[in-house]
C-alpha cells in the first residue's frame, strides 16, 4: 500500500528516479511521487516482463490530467480508462495496465484514489440480513495487502503449482492479467448473444491452467477441463483464490437498521474518484 514520501521529496538517493519537475518557471514544483507495494511482489511475471521480482512501483500523484482521463467518454465506452489513467501515473512507461495481474493494478488503483481525493469514500452498501441500504463511510488508508502464503511453490516462470486431490494430477497455474480477464468477459457476452449455456467457469480454468502434470498441450488441458471432478474443480477453484494476491477489500460494517454484523466488500461505484 502506499508509503508515506515526505522525507524523499527533492532527495534523489543512487538508484531512485528523480522526482518530475514543472518545466513552466512560474510552477517551479516537484510532483510528488510514492511507492506503492504490489501484492504479488513481483514473483508471478516472466523473467521479461518490466515487473518481474518487482515489489514495488513508483507513481505520481493523479492530477487534472487523470481527471480527463477518467472522465473521457471514448475511453469510458472503450472500458480502457482506468488502465489509461494508472499508465499516466506510473513512472517507469514499459508498465502497461492490462498487463498487470489484477491485484497489483488494484494496489495502483486505490493508491491513487488516495493520492487524489483522500482516504474517506462514502458508498451505499446494503445489509445481508435485512436488506436494507444505507451510506458508509469506508477508510481506504486501512485496506490492507493480501499476499500468497509462503507454502505455495513457484516456477522459474512465475507461475504456481495446486495438487489436485481426486485425480492427484500436479495442475500448474498462472494468475490472470487484466487483457485475459477482459476475454473472458467478452467471451461470455458473445455466448449470451448467441443464447448458449454460460461457462464462465469452465472458460476460467482453461485460462488459469498451463499444464497437467507436465503436459502442456491446450486441447489436452482443455478435454480434462471438461471432465474435471467437481470435487478437484472447487479445490482448483479454493487453492487459486488462497495463492492469488490482492488488496484486501472486505469491510465490517453493523447495519443501522437491524444492528446485524456484515463483512462486505468495499463497492467501486461512480463516486470512487468522485467523492462529494
Amino acid at each position: 500500500m502506499p508509503r508515506n514520501n515526505e522525507s524523499r521529496v527533492g532527495v534523489q538517493n543512487e538508484g531512485e528516479t528523480p522526482p518530475v519537475e514543472s518545466s513552466n518557471s512560474l510552477l517551479n514544483f516537484v510532483i510528488p511521487t510514492e511507492f506503492v507495494e504490489l501484492p504479488t511482489k513481483g514473483k508471478f511475471y516472466p523473467p521479461d516482463h518490466p515487473l518481474h521480482k518487482v515489489e514495488e512501483v513508483e507513481m505520481r500523484y493523479m492530477s487534472a490530467k487523470e481527471t480527463d482521463i477518467l472522465t473521457s467518454k471514448s475511453l469510458l465506452k472503450k472500458g480502457i480508462a482506468i488502465d489509461r489513467m494508472v499508465e499516466s501515473i506510473v513512472i517507469d512507461k514499459r508498465i502497461k495496465a492490462n498487463e498487470m495481474f489484477t491485484g497489483d493494478k488494484n494496489a495502483l488503483v486505490v493508491a491513487a484514489r488516495v493520492s487524489g481525493f483522500g482516504e474517506n469514500y462514502d458508498a451505499q452498501i446494503t445489509c445481508e440480513n435485512c436488506g436494507a441500504t444505507s451510506e458508509h463511510e469506508f477508510d481506504l488508508g486501512e485496506i490492507q495487502t493480501k499476499e500468497t502464503p509462503e507454502d505455495v511453490r513457484f516456477s522459474d516462470y512465475g507461475t504456481f503449482f495446486i495438487k489436485l486431490p481426486k485425480t492427484e494430477i500436479e495442475a500448474e497455474c498462472c494468475l490472470l492479467t487484466g487483457k485475459d480477464e477482459a476475454a473472458l468477459v467478452n467471451q461470455a457476452d458473445k455466448r449470451k448473444k448467441l443464447k448458449l449455456n454460460d461457462t464462465t467457469m469452465t472458460d476460467q480454468y482453461k485460462m488459469i491452467l498451463v499444464s497437467l502434470n507436465g503436459v502442456t498441450e491446450r486441447s489436452k488441458v482443455e478435454e480434462f477441463v471438461d471432465v474435471m471432478p467437481a470435487m478437484d474443480a472447487m479445490h482448483l477453484r479454493k487453492e487459486y483464490e488462497r495463492a492469488r494476491p490482492d488488496v484486501d477489500m472486505t469491510c465490517a460494517f453493523e447495519c443501522q437498521q437491524c444492528q446485524a454484523d456484515n463483512n462486505v466488500s468495499i463497492p467501486f461505484s461512480a463516486n470512487f474518484f468522485w467523492p462529494k
